[in-house]
């Protein structure tokens, strides 16, 4: 579900793109704090990021997330070729991608935006300030930001 600004109360679906298991452990416990109910979907490789997104094969039923965390360095399809071509399909495009990396490279950064990324953070090396980047994320896109309609 898609939150709307008369909405902020349900729970936001978020499609972490990750293949690190500690950084998905973190991402998770990082979301499930701060009073914001998220309801978080977990893949691991970009081809089957494209499949959730496109609701096919395993993801038939996937729910279209109101936002996408998505690291860049990942196997079968890396994070770059999966920001193109959610940003290049129609259906997909106006969902806003966040580029969690931890690459802080000037490249990164910019070929990120070149891409149409919405946000690009580097994932911070302590845990303390990895759980404030999150929460700081979290509280903005899904409180602060009005989001594009459930489509």
């Amino acid at each position: 579900m898609i939150l709307a600004a008369d909405d902020r109360t349900s729970q936001a679906t978020i499609l972490l793109i990750e293949n690190n298991e500690g950084d998905i452990c973190l991402a998770d416990e990082a979301l499930k704090n701060g009073g914001i109910p998220v309801r978080l979907h977990v893949v691991r490789n970009g081809v089957d990021a494209l499949a959730f997104l496109n609701r096919t094969g395993a993801y038939k039923a996937a729910p279209r997330p109101a936002l996408i965390l998505l690291d860049l360095n990942m196997p079968r399809l890396d994070g770059r070729e999966v920001l193109a071509r959610i940003k290049t399909n129609d259906a997909l495009k106006a969902i806003p991608v966040i580029v969690l990396s931890t690459s802080s490279s000037r490249e990164d950064v910019l070929r990120s935006y070149e891409l149409h990324a919405n946000c690009y953070l580097t994932k911070p090396t302590e845990l303390s300030e990895y759980l404030e980047l999150v929460h700081a994320m979290k509280q903005f896109w899904l409180q602060m930001a009005d989001l594009p309609p459930a489509f």
